[in-house]
C-alpha cells in the first residue's frame, strides 16, 4: 500500500430540515390548531482514530465529503428524519489543521478517539412551537440551519518511541531489520528507504517499544534537498533519536574521524534548521560498521573528543548484529523511564495522586526510612508499637482523628503529641 502522510479535504455537513406550518383538519374538528412538525438535523462529519490504518491514502483522491440534509417537517406532528452522520477513519497520530488559517484543531493520538470535523445544522421549528393564548393559529415556522463547511489539512505523524537519523546508506534500515520485525528494503544505493518504516522491538513478554526509520538526510534537507525533510515530522513524537553513522571509509587518504565528525555535524545542523524542538530531543550516537574498524574504542574516543560529544555512544554492526542487543536493552530502559515520568505527570495534573494513595503516605514513607536505617531500628520498632494501635480501627486505642480515611480526620493534630 502506498504511504501517504498529508492530504487536504473538504467537509460539508448537512443542512437541517425546515419546520412545517400545518393545521389539523379532521371531520367535526374544523379548527384543530397547528400541527406542523420540526425539521430533522443535518448529518455531521466525524474523524475516528483507528490503529489498523497506517496511511491517509483513502483521502488522496476522495477529497470532498458531504453529509446529507435533514428532512423537512410535515403535518400531523410529523418530525423530519435526521440525516446519517459520516465517520472518516484515520490512522492514530493524525493531526488535523484548518487549511485556511493553519490552526491546529485536533491531535488524534489515541485509538478510538473521535472528534467532530463539521457539525450538522439544527432542524427548523414547526408552527406548533409558536402557539400561544393570543395566537391560536400561527403560520410562523423556521428554516433549518446550514451545516458547517470547512477545508481541512490532515497530517500523519507516526507514533514511535525511537527515531532513526542519519545519512543515506548509514545502516538505519539494516538496524531496524535486525532489531525488530520490520522488513524494509535494503540495498547499497542511496535513498533505498522512500517512506517511513515502523518496527516493533519486544525485549520481553511485557516490554516493547517502536522504532521509526525515515529516508536519509543530506546537507540542505531543511531547504528541501533529498527526501528526509518530507518525513522529519514523524520524529516529532519520539522520545529519543538514534543518530546512526557509517564509520568505515574505503579511501585511505581521508581522515575517518574528520569525515564522520563532518557527517554528524551536518545532520545536527539540518535538524536544528528544521525544528529547534527536534534538535533538543535526547540524541544518542550509534557508530555502525564497527567490525570494519581495527581499534573501534580508540576511534570512538577520538571522535567524541573531536566533536565534543557528551551523550551516550554505542558501537554496533547492523549487519552481523554485534552490539545491537546492548543498545536495544538500553533503549528499552530509557523509554520505560520516560513513559513512567510522563504517566506520573499526567496523573498528577489530573489530580489522581492524593494523600490517600499509600505510595505517597508520609507516615508510611517515614516508617520505611526508619526501618531501612540500622541506626534507628529500635526506634522504628518502638514507634510502630506505639502508633499502630492508634491507626488500627480494630484497636481500642484507635483515634479516628488521625485516620485520613475517616470523616473525623483532623490534619492539625500532631500524632507525636501525647496530649492529642
Amino acid at each position: 500500500m502506498k504511504f501517504v502522510d498529508e492530504v487536504t479535504i473538504e467537509v460539508i455537513a448537512g443542512k437541517g430540515g425546515n419546520g412545517s406550518a400545518s393545521f389539523r383538519r379532521e371531520k367535526f374538528i374544523p379548527k384543530g390548531g397547528p400541527d406542523g412538525g420540526d425539521g430533522g438535523r443535518g448529518g455531521s462529519i466525524f474523524a475516528l482514530a483507528d490503529r489498523n490504518l497506517n496511511t491517509l491514502i483513502d483521502y488522496r483522491y476522495a477529497r470532498l465529503h458531504r453529509a446529507k440534509n435533514g428532512e423537512n417537517g410535515r403535518g400531523s406532528d410529523q418530525y423530519g428524519a435526521g440525516a446519517d452522520d459520516i465517520i472518516l477513519k484515520v490512522p492514530v497520530g493524525t493531526v488535523i489543521y484548518d487549511a485556511e488559517t493553519g490552526e491546529q484543531l485536533f491531535d488524534l493520538d489515541r485509538h478510538g478517539e473521535k472528534v467532530t470535523l463539521a457539525q450538522g445544522g439544527a432542524g427548523g421549528l414547526g408552527n406548533l412551537h409558536f402557539k400561544s393564548s393570543t395566537n391560536r393559529a400561527p403560520r410562523q415556522f423556521t428554516y433549518g440551519k446550514p451545516g458547517e463547511h470547512k477545508h481541512l489539512r490532515m497530517e500523519l505523524k507516526v507514533l514511535a518511541d525511537v527515531g532513526l537519523l542519519g545519512l543515506p546508506n548509514a545502516g538505519k534500515s539494516s538496524f531496524i531489520a535486525k532489531a525488530s520485525n520490520a522488513k524494509p528494503k535494503i540495498a547499497d544505493y542511496p535513498f533505498t528507504t522512500l517512506y517511513p518504516n515502523l518496527g516493533m522491538v519486544r525485549t520481553s513478554a511485557s516490554r516493547s517499544f517502536v522504532i521509526a526509520d525515515i529516508p536519509g538526510l543530506i546537507e540542505g534537507a531543511s531547504e528541501g534537498a533529498g527526501l528526509g525533510h518530507l518525513f522529519l515530522r514523524h520524529l516529532a513524537r519520539t522520545r529519543v533519536l538514534l543518530h546512526i553513522v557509517d564509520i568505515y571509509t574505503m579511501d585511505p587518504d581521508i581522515d575517518p574521524v574528520a569525515k564522520v565528525a563532518a557527517d554528524i555535524e551536518a545532520i545536527a545542523a539540518e535538524l536544528k534548521l528544521y525544528d529547534e524542538a527536534l534538535y533538543h530531543k535526547p540524541r544518542w550516537l550509534v557508530l555502525n560498521k564497527a567490525d570494519m574498524v581495527e581499534d573501534v574504542e580508540q576511534f570512538k574516543q577520538a571522535l567524541c573528543q573531536h566533536i565534543g560529544w557528551e551523550g551516550p555512544v554505542f558501537t554496533i554492526s547492523a549487519l552481523s548484529g554485534e552490539g545491537t542487543e546492548q543498545l536495544i536493552y538500553a533503549l528499552q530502559d530509557f523509554v520505560d523511564e520516560v513513559k513512567a515520568a510522563e504517566n506520573y505527570a499526567a496523573d498528577k495534573a489530573a489530580g489522581v495522586l492524593t494523600h490517600d494513595d499509600p505510595r505517597f503516605d508520609p507516615n508510611r514513607q517515614a516508617a520505611e526510612a526508619l526501618e531501612d536505617d540500622p541506626r534507628f531500628s529500635n526506634v522504628a520498632e518502638q514507634n510502630a508499637s506505639k502508633l499502630e494501635p492508634r491507626y488500627d480501627p480494630n484497636s481500642p486505642a484507635y483515634d479516628p482523628r488521625l485516620d485520613p480515611n475517616h470523616p473525623l480526620y483532623d490534619p492539625r493534630i500532631d500524632p507525636d503529641d501525647p496530649n492529642a
